[in-house]
C-alpha cells in the first residue's frame, strides 16, 4: 500500500500578521494530514519561529533540519510512496539565484537537489509557495517530479496569496472537480489558482503572480494544465488522500452559513496579504467592513444554533 511521506517547512513570516497567516495555512495542512493519509510519524513539520497556536511542530525550519527531515525520507519511502513538500514562507532571487527564507542559511534549488536525489521513491511533489518561487521549478524539474510554484517567474516578488488557497483545496470537497473524493494535485492546482485570479480581480489589481505547474520533467512550468495536457497527467492522479468536510455541520442551512463565513475569512486574509498594493484608505474601509461582516454572520450562526 502507498505511504505518503509529508515535509512541511514555514520560512520567515517578516512581519507577525504575515507570519500569522502563513502559520494558519501550515496549521491546516498539518492539522488535517492524518486524515488525508499522512500519519504522525510520516510528517515532519518545521517552523521559522513558532506562533501561538501552532501544533503537530517537529523543529525549527532550518537547512540542517530539513536536510535531517530528507534524509529520514530517504531511508523510510520505498520506490512505490509518494513524497511531499511544500514550502510556505518568503522567496527571493537576485536575478541569478532563488533562495527559500529561513532562519540560519537561506535553501536554493542546488541545497534541495542533492537530497532529492537520495529518494528511493518514483513520485515525488514538491509544492513552494514562496514569492520568486518560479526558479525552483525551473531548476528541481525532472522524471517522477511533480512541481508546483506560487509565481512564473523570479521577479514575482510579493507576497503570494497561492499557498493558502492551494492547501485549503487539499482539504476541501469544494475542490473535487471529478466527485471521487480525492483531491488530486491538480484539482488542487486549478481550485487555488482560480481563486487567487478571483482575489486580484475583486480588488481590481493586477495580479503580481502567476502558479506553475510542471509534472513531464522538461522544466517549463504551465499556468493551465491538464489531465490530457503535456503537464497535468501525473498530477492528476498523485493526492494525499480523501478530501474532508473539515468538521462542518452536517444540517444544510448551518452548513451554509458557516461556508459563507469561511469566504468572508478567506476575503480578510487575501485583503491583508494585498495591503502594500492597495490605497490604505480602501484597504482600511473594506478590512473594517468584513471583520464586520463577520461578526454579523458569527451572530447569525449562533442564533442559527440556538446559542
Amino acid at each position: 500500500m502507498l505511504k505518503v511521506f509529508l515535509l512541511i517547512v514555514v520560512g520567515l513570516g517578516g512581519d507577525a500578521e504575515t507570519a500569522k497567516t502563513f502559520h494558519r495555512w501550515s496549521n491546516t495542512l498539518a492539522d488535517a494530514s492524518e486524515r488525508l493519509g499522512v500519519p504522525a510519524e510520516r510528517l515532519v513539520y518545521l517552523v521559522g519561529e513558532p506562533v501561538e497556536g501552532d501544533t503537530h511542530v517537529s523543529g525549527r525550519a532550518t537547512k540542517d533540519e530539513v536536510t535531517k527531515a530528507l534524509t529520514t525520507f530517504a531511508g523510510a519511502a520505498g520506490p512505490e510512496d509518494l513524497v511531499f513538500i511544500a514550502l510556505i514562507g518568503h522567496g527571493s532571487f537576485d536575478g541569478r539565484a532563488a533562495k527559500f527564507n529561513m532562519p540560519g542559511p537561506d535553501m536554493g534549488p542546488e541545497d534541495f537537489e542533492p537530497l532529492l536525489k537520495k529518494l528511493q521513491t518514483k513520485q515525488l511533489v514538491f509544492v513552494n509557495t514562496a514569492s520568486a518561487s518560479a526558479p525552483f521549478l525551473e531548476a528541481l524539474s525532472g522524471p517522477g517530479r511533480t512541481m508546483v510554484s506560487a509565481t512564473r517567474s523570479g521577479a514575482e516578488h510579493y507576497t503570494t496569496l497561492f499557498g493558502g488557497y492551494f492547501i485549503d483545496a487539499l482539504n476541501s470537497p469544494e475542490a473535487d472537480a471529478d466527485k471521487n473524493k480525492r483531491i488530486s494535485v491538480l484539482e488542487a492546482f486549478q481550485f487555488a489558482k482560480a481563486e487567487v485570479n478571483r482575489a486580484y480581480e475583486r480588488e481590481g489589481l493586477l495580479a503580481t503572480e502567476h502558479p506553475m505547474l510542471d509534472d513531464n520533467g522538461d522544466k517549463k512550468g504551465t499556468p493551465d494544465p491538464s489531465a490530457t495536457g503535456a503537464d497535468g497527467k501525473v498530477a492528476a492522479v498523485l493526492s494525499l488522500g480523501d478530501a474532508s468536510e473539515d468538521g462542518l455541520p452536517s444540517d444544510p442551512k448551518l452548513r451554509a452559513l458557516h461556508l459563507e463565513r469561511r469566504e468572508m475569512e478567506r476575503r480578510v486574509e487575501a485583503l491583508r496579504l494585498l495591503k502594500d498594493s492597495m490605497d490604505p484608505a480602501r484597504y482600511s474601509s473594506e478590512l473594517e467592513k468584513l471583520v464586520t461582516d463577520i461578526a454579523l454572520k458569527t451572530r447569525e450562526i449562533r442564533a442559527a444554533e440556538g446559542k
